[in-house]
């Protein structure tokens, strides 16, 4: 005994939705996954705990690891209350968004839609990274870290141009 058409639809429909935003294989979408690695690098910089962002936003610090891993969305007035706790705009969670991972858009998702990896080589997404931007913006003296920034540029392979 099957269902009325209509009932058909409506369990379709809660299938649908269902996913919560994440891809066919069921794994975060990218664009959440970004926006989290944005909230982790911005917390970072700042120096911030899981704990301490937690506490400042009424969360718990496992919460704020899923939303860093993209595991769980983050809506808009909790991705406003992560950009003023964090002291950045809104925007600052978007920037650096590949093409592939704004493409991985629930608006551009369909059935077809191949999951999109993660930037596994992104310099941007690495410990080392973050560390070393918070511990180059703790150098107090302005000229010592102009030096330093020099340093650096001097030491890179030139293989591509750096921009500034």
């Amino acid at each position: 005994m099957g269902l009325p058409q209509e009932d058909e639809h409506l369990e379709d429909a809660a299938t649908a939705r269902s996913t919560r935003g994440r891809m066919p294989s069921g794994k975060p979408n990218p664009v959440d996954v970004h926006v989290g690695s944005r909230v982790r690098l911005r917390r970072t910089l700042l120096g911030k705990s899981q704990e301490k962002l937690g506490e400042a936003i009424g969360l718990t610090f496992q919460q704020v690891q899923k939303y860093e891993r993209g595991a769980n969305r983050i809506g808009a007035s909790r991705l406003w209350d992560l950009s003023r706790v964090l002291d950045c705009p809104m925007s600052f969670f978007f920037e650096e968004m590949d093409d592939a991972t704004a493409q991985a858009s629930p608006r551009n998702l369909s059935v077809e839609t191949p999951d999109v990896e993660p930037r596994e080589n992104d310099p941007m997404t690495k410990r080392e990274t973050l560390e070393l931007v918070r511990a180059y913006y703790r150098i107090k003296d302005y000229h010592v870290r102009r030096r330093i920034y020099e340093l650096a540029k001097s030491l890179a392979s030139p293989e591509e141009p750096v921009e500034e």
